[in-house]
Formats: structure tokens, sequence, C-alpha cells
């Protein structure tokens, strides 16, 4: 059997196991405007990270994510597409329970051998986030506050979301400064072929409770704290 050059090349550059997602991040070939739209070029030209996983699902709709990334000298942008045909939010408070919501996040751990050092981006459907530092050098309180983050969501700074007929689907763009991870990541801005390891996560409302993870999480009991079951990324300069 014939292995296409392309696909021998993104085995080797992540050694991993097989139940861990891979990814190449794209360098942004051109600006992105942070308004929950991914309408740009940038975004429409960055891969899709693959389907989500519904790694506790017992009933009810799997509704899946479209999550992008890129990358360039200051900033990782993360995007994500959520269907949903059941949108609700209520969760205003900074470093609130934003997960009882409809919410997105992204953990990242920017050193692959220590990857129990992680930092949170959790953000639901009307712009409330919550940030954790999980690291051997943080000694701070349970939450944290990252400098610089940009972010929209399609329902950004309203009081609450309730639940339409008219529900399809969300977005959440952010541009997250890479020197919020200078004391774990080997190069900030990063090099090319510079490896982390990360986890893209969603969670439902109030109807159709699901939670999803872009690399499966192999876990009896439903939590995205699993970090030795992030995904990898690699850091590319494909325009």
């Amino acid at each position: 059997m014939r292995i296409h050059p392309a696909a021998l090349a993104l085995a080797l550059t992540f050694p991993a196991p097989a139940q861990h997602s891979a990814y190449e991040i794209h360098r942004v070939p051109s600006a992105v405007t942070i308004d929950a739209q991914l309408d740009e070029p940038a975004w429409k030209r960055a891969p899709v990270a693959g389907d989500f996983h519904f790694n506790w699902w017992k009933e009810g709709d799997r509704e899946q994510t479209a999550a992008r990334l890129l990358w360039d000298d200051e900033n990782l942008y993360v995007g994500y597409y959520c269907r949903d045909r059941h949108i609700s939010a209520y969760v205003t408070e900074r470093h609130g329970p934003v997960s009882k919501d409809d919410c997105v996040e992204i953990f990242l751990s920017p050193n692959p051998e220590k990857v129990r050092n992680y930092y949170t981006f959790e953000i639901n459907a009307i712009g409330t986030m919550l940030n954790r530092c999980r690291t051997d050098w943080w000694i701070g309180p349970s939450t944290w506050e990252p400098e610089g983050v940009r972010y929209r969501t399609t329902y950004h700074g309203l009081p609450k979301k309730d639940e339409s007929p008219d529900d399809d689907h969300w977005i959440v763009e952010l541009a997250i400064p890479l020197k919020n991870f200078a004391r774990d990541a080997a190069h900030t801005p990063p090099r090319k072929g510079d490896r982390w390891r990360l986890n893209l996560n969603r969670t439902g409302g109030k109807t159709n409770r699901q939670n999803s993870t872009w690399s499966p999480v192999r876990a009896s009991t439903a939590s995205f704290h699993k970090p030795e079951d992030f995904g990898w990324v690699v850091f590319v300069d494909h325009k």
C-alpha cells in the first residue's frame, strides 16, 4: 500500500498515541477581526480541527462543533462554530460557572514535557469568561487573569440568552496573546515546528446537555481536566 507523503509527514510530526487528535496550526496569512463572524479568508482557509467526541453520551442530539486555530507572532486565534438548536446562557459574573451554560473551552499546555501545566479559557454564549492557571509555579487563587485576551460571541454582552425556535448555531472567536504562556512555552512566539498539547471542549445548556471534546477523553466521569488526553498541535508556516 502506498502512503501519501503528506500523511507520512503528519504521522512523523506527532509521535503520540493513536487516541490523541492532531492538528497543524497555520500562520495567519491575512488580518482577522475579532467579531464572531469567522468570515475572513484566513479562517476559511484554516483546516477544521475535526469532529468532536461525545465521550460520555447517553442520549440526546450530538451537535457538532467546527473549530479552527491560527497564529502569528502576537496571538493564538481560536474560532468555534457550534451547531445548536437550544442556545441558553445566564452566567454573567467574571469567573462564574460558565460551563453550566452553552459554553466553549480551550485548555492549553504549551510544554508537552510538563502537560499538567495548563491554562483554561472558558466562554459562554453571552461572552462571560472563566480562566484558570493550573501550573507548578502559579501560587495565586484558583482563577487567573490572562493579559490582553480579545474575544466575541454571537450573543456577546446580553444579560441572558434564552432558547428560541430560531436557534441554529453560535460562534466564539478569540485572540489569546502568546506572552501569557512565556513561563512554560519553549518559545514565545512559537517557532515553526514547535508542538503544544491542548484540547477544545464544549458544554451544552439546560436542554440537550452534552459534553464534547476535540481529542477524546478516556475517563468514566465527565471532566475536561485530563491533560494526558490533550491532543497535539504543531505550529506551521502554511499560508
